[in-house]
């Protein structure tokens, strides 16, 4: 009787706490977040026509050589936009990744109905989909789901929500180091790989890779950048090394 009602005390137990482990994370999905009214009908990967026809008055920037463009919109301070619809917000902020929106800021005015990120979070929540479990990062709430990040901050005495599409940033992260690690092999080239070095004795240049360079002693050699500046010095190649291009 009292192994039953230990098991059955600590079954309960366990049950509890996988319950509440389950409640303190994220486990949605972007396809899964709902069109809370708050996002004004923005979503994330929407393609820059979508967004066009939502709000004709948007102007696009130039997409660059990483595939991102970039765009604001300001609702409070142009009347050419639809007031009722983008009541109390103020800017709009939407960046594009081959043409997907995959981060989106919407930053309201002081007089929107929820006055701080306790109370933004709690009232979002439910009209995304999401589980409030939002975690305190400074003076920010942010909730990381499967593949998409929201951040609630205050940004000039009224609530923003940022969402984030998290393997579209990843892959821009990836281009943005891969076009540093080319800009990078780039400027170690040429040095590297186009300096010869001459023989002051007999007005002959080798590569440095060049077997024969080892019987040349130290006091008669000279670098020369390109092999073009050891022609232009009076210089020609050695016979048998590889020419460099």
């Amino acid at each position: 009787m009292f192994h039953r009602h230990f098991r059955s005390i600590f079954t309960v137990v366990l049950f509890g706490c996988s319950a509440v482990a389950a409640q303190t994370t994220c486990t949605a999905k972007l396809a899964d977040l709902q069109p809370a009214p708050e996002m004004r009908g923005f979503r994330l990967g929407m393609t820059r026509e979508q967004v066009k026809a939502r709000v004709p008055q948007v102007v696009f920037g130039r997409t660059d050589d990483l595939g991102m463009s970039k765009v604001s919109i300001n609702p409070l301070f142009d009347q050419k936009f639809d007031q009722t619809s983008f009541s109390d917000v103020r800017t709009i902020s939407l960046d594009f990744l081959d043409n997907k929106l995959t981060s989106l800021w919407i930053g309201f005015e002081s007089t929107f109905k929820w006055k701080n990120v306790d109370e933004f979070v709690k009232g979002i929540s439910p009209g995304l989909g999401v589980p409030d479990v939002w975690v305190a990062k400074g003076r920010n709430l942010q909730l990381q789901c499967s593949d998409f990040e929201l951040t609630v901050s205050m940004i000039g005495g009224g609530p923003s929500l940022r969402v984030v599409d998290l393997p579209a940033a990843q892959v821009l992260a990836e281009r943005r180091q891969a076009k540093e690690d080319a800009a990078t092999a780039t400027e170690e080239t040429p040095a590297e790989r186009h300096a010869v070095i001459g023989d002051s004795r007999n007005k002959v240049y080798y590569s440095p890779d060049c077997e024969a360079l080892k019987t040349v002693p130290d006091q008669s050699r000279l670098s020369f950048t390109t092999p073009e500046e050891a022609v232009k010095a009076g210089y020609k190649a050695a016979a048998g090394c590889r020419q460099l291009d």
